[in-house]
């Protein structure tokens, strides 16, 4: 990848003259036997002059913006603006003699600083910082202003690799107004694209309300995945404390609210033995797609396991095709046989019932035997079936 050119080092020197030294400049040329004085008192009283970190058509973006004054005083003020009408705050050193932003430059982008100084006239400096040569975007879930089931992640999916992961991941803010606990995650998604998840400790706490901010405007996001070039924020609330439990072994499927069963429906769940069976495990409902057709070859499932049914009441599980939904053919294994192609089938009455309730980021626990294995992690969200030790070393900043 070609990347940003670093360009010389060069500060953009602007002189802050003070109405002394003004003064001192008006003596000289009016006064032949004062021109001394005049000397003597513009040499105590040193010009102010202003320093900026960056220059020029193409400046190195992803660098914070540095403000310095030498020649004696104290900055009263600095902004940095661009032409998009964004603004990078700051702040003024101890000393006061010079100022950093708290975030640094975009790629492509003008910006303007003013700054004064105790005494003097303000003046302004201009730079525009290099465009960069690829852009990074992402994909981030739930949706803004949602309500979302106990079980949702943050989850936030790259369209270009990510190399800089801790760097990535320390501009990614997310508050929640209970302070729950919880930590960031990096995985490779189904789709094969970089992800990072914010999973609590625990199942969220119904009433929740979850900011995300990915201030991630002049990152690099490492070779090969190139830069952001805006931010992202997203906000969601925890609806009703509702898990689905999904028994293999009775053949049962309960939705449980607020500790109480208001659901119990008999079901039969994938044939056990092979790549029919289910999948066991914590799952999250991805999704509540109504009726959909489902094809066998979309699974793997070909010759005598072939199928293609419009089916009803279909809520995704799995990116890897295991759904809970209406399977009114398979009525006779209704709470006594697992004998699908790896999905939860029910009556059309008990599938929509349970289509009606379910929010998308309610808990499936699916637990008993004859299953083809755990979830795993990135198969939808499998976080999960994951500990909490070894979920928080999947963070990028980790001690």
């Amino acid at each position: 990848m070609t990347r940003i050119r670093r360009p010389h080092a060069r500060l953009r020197t602007v002189t802050l003259a003070g109405t002394a030294v003004l003064a001192a400049a008006a003596l000289t040329a009016c006064n032949g036997d004062g021109g001394s004085a005049a000397a003597a008192a513009a040499k105590e009283t040193p010009q102010t002059k202003v320093s900026v970190s960056a220059s020029g058509k193409q400046a190195k973006a992803g660098e914070p913006v540095k403000v310095t004054l030498t020649g004696g005083g104290k900055l009263d003020s600095v902004t940095v603006k661009d032409t998009k009408g964004g603004t990078l705050t700051g702040q003024i050193s101890a000393d006061g003699t010079s100022w950093t932003s708290a975030r640094t430059t975009s790629p492509g982008t003008s910006y303007t600083v003013e700054a004064k100084a105790a005494g003097a006239t303000a003046t302004k400096a201009d730079f525009t910082t290099q465009a960069a040569d690829k852009v990074s975007k992402l994909t981030i879930a739930p949706g803004k202003n949602t309500t979302i089931g106990i079980a949702h992640p943050v989850s936030i999916v790259f369209d270009n690799p990510v190399k800089n992961k801790a760097d990535v991941e320390k501009h990614l803010k997310l508050t929640t107004s209970n302070n729950t606990e919880g930590s960031w995650g990096w995985m490779t998604d189904y789709s094969g694209k970089d992800r990072v998840d914010w999973r609590p400790k625990d199942y969220w706490k119904s009433g929740t309300k979850i900011t995300l901010n990915a201030d991630l405007n002049g990152v690099d996001s490492g070779r090969g995945g190139g830069w952001f070039v805006r931010d992202y924020t997203t906000n969601f609330t925890v609806g009703k404390n509702q898990v689905v439990k999904v028994d293999l072994d009775n053949h049962r499927l309960k939705l449980i609210r607020d500790g109480e069963t208001v659901k119990d429906a008999p079901m039969s769940a994938g044939t056990p033995g092979g790549d029919k069976a289910s999948w066991r495990g914590k799952t999250v409902l991805m999704s509540k797609e109504g009726t959909i057709n489902m094809r066998s070859e979309t699974v793997g499932l070909t010759g005598s396991d072939s199928y293609d049914k419009m089916v009803d009441y279909s809520m995704r599980l799995t990116w890897s095709g295991m759904y809970a939904h209406a399977a009114p053919w398979n009525r006779a294994y209704f709470g006594n046989t697992n004998h699908s192609s790896g999905c939860i089938g029910m009556s059309d009455s008990d599938a929509k019932a349970v289509y009606d309730a379910v929010q998308i980021g309610d808990p499936f626990e699916v637990t008993g035997s004859g299953s083809k294995g755990t979830q795993a992690l990135n198969n939808g969200y499998g976080n999960w079936n994951v500990s909490w030790a070894d979920w928080q070393a999947k963070s990028a900043l980790k001690s």
